[in-house]
């Protein structure tokens, strides 16, 4: 036993010469799991339960599906893209095919091998949340190819841009686990697709309820709890980052659904489960920018605000503009990390009391964090718009965008994948 707890001990500070943190190490490992189960089965059951049943199996295709594409082209050049050394916009591609990254090599005091999975998480998920802007109508062929263009081309620049070393990061840009990287990119992109494939069939005349709100108030519970690897485990290390930014978290989401099913109370009389899990989204995507920078006060107030604006984004997108972003990307996830990323220039300061945060950069105000979080909105915002759409048309070009009619009406189950989701 003597011997064995000897070696134990030397090969600790073996660890510890390398500069390697175990602890760390664990928790970010952790978490990397945590983001992929919001992913499969989180996201794929959430969205999976909000289409019609005959098109079920296709979203659940599609979650599956672009998580094995990610994966395999964060392997092969995204990484490289997102986190090679080099210029301002996009890094240099000396890591293709993860080269050089081995079983001894760190990021920080985390092996790359466990910082290259983890962030290989986030590539996996962005993509994957922009199915719900052209849910139940578009080819699984378009799907995969937009999806793989569009993770090269949007994702991993914007990451590069972010947290790469990129212009934005310099800047210094608040953006703690994916506001702009994340949730605007998706965002958008899901309002562009819906704009480029036009209405589903029967949209606004047809009721188009969820078919199982069980099984998509059981992937929502997988988000909320999934989402603690996506922010704490942002601050790459187990300590009282990571605390702070699983805490406001959990407060921002618990308000936002708190708040977004009141409103209903009060303007339908009764309020809905689908009400609570899309204002618990809100209030996480809002939050996620801000996460490590706020505290719980602050995280209160921004998943208040998530839960009025998103909601009222929510009707405003669908009844006055008639778009049909069919699982509600843009105005939740899209308009929550403008929302998020905003505020978290305002409630990052040290200057607030109850509501202070970290605090700013030595030297930088509000209004000149404002400012910088503006740059990052706008730009991520503009950039991701144009690139999306133009990848659109070359993918419809190539094989075409949406479904017939025909097939539309029989359901992307049969259709795409010759299955059906239930067979009762």
């Amino acid at each position: 036993m003597a011997v064995l707890l000897t070696a134990f001990l030397a090969s600790g500070l073996t660890l510890a010469d390398d500069g390697l943190s175990g602890a760390n190490t664990a928790w970010i490992l952790t978490s990397t799991a945590l983001v992929l189960f919001m992913t499969l089965p989180g996201l794929a059951l959430f969205y999976g339960g909000l289409v019609r049943s005959k098109n079920v199996l296709s979203i659940l295709m599609q979650c599956f599906a672009i998580a094995c594409i990610a994966s395999i082209l964060w392997f092969v050049v995204g990484y490289a893209i997102a986190f090679g050394e080099g210029g301002d916009y996009i890094g240099s591609l000396d890591k293709m095919f993860l080269a050089g990254v081995m079983e001894s090599s760190l990021s920080g005091d985390l092996p790359e091998t466990v910082f290259v999975m983890f962030q290989m998480t986030f590539a996996v998920i962005t993509p994957a949340l922009i199915i719900g802007g052209f849910a139940e109508r578009m080819k699984f062929s378009a799907v995969m190819i937009f999806s793989a263009l569009w993770l090269l081309v949007v994702y991993a620049p914007v990451t590069h841009w972010v947290w790469g070393g990129g212009w934005l990061g310099q800047m210094g840009l608040l953006d703690f686990a994916g506001g702009t990287v994340v949730h605007i990119t998706a965002g958008v992109a899901a309002l562009v697709a819906a704009l480029v494939l036009g209405n589903r069939r029967g949209f606004g005349e047809t009721a188009m309820p969820p078919h199982n709100m069980t099984m998509t108030i059981t992937g929502a519970g997988m988000l909320w709890v999934g989402w603690f690897g996506f922010n704490a485990g942002s601050a790459l290390a187990a300590n009282g980052d990571a605390g702070m930014a699983m805490l406001v978290t959990h407060l921002s989401a618990a308000t936002g659904a708190f708040t977004w099913l009141c409103i209903e109370w009060i303007k339908y009389g009764k309020p809905s489960a689908l009400g609570a899990v899309t204002g618990m989204v809100a209030g996480l995507g809002t939050i996620t920018p801000a996460s490590g920078f706020v505290g719980p006060a602050g995280a209160i107030v921004i998943g208040f605000s998530a839960g009025i604006v998103c909601f009222y984004a929510t009707l405003t997108i669908k009844q006055k503009w008639k778009i049909d972003d069919s699982l509600d990307v843009f105005p939740v996830h899209g308009v929550g990390g403008i929302l998020g990323t905003f505020m978290a220039g305002i409630f990052a300061s040290s200057e607030l009391g109850i509501f202070s945060g970290q605090g700013l950069a030595e030297g930088v105000s509000i209004a000149q964090q404002l400012g910088v979080q503006l740059t990052g909105i706008g730009a991520t915002f503009v950039y991701t718009a144009i690139v999306t759409y133009i990848l659109l048309k070359v993918v419809g070009a190539m094989v075409g965008l949406r479904v017939s009619e025909d097939e539309e009406t029989e359901g992307l189950d049969v259709v795409s994948h010759n299955e059906r989701g239930y067979d009762l």
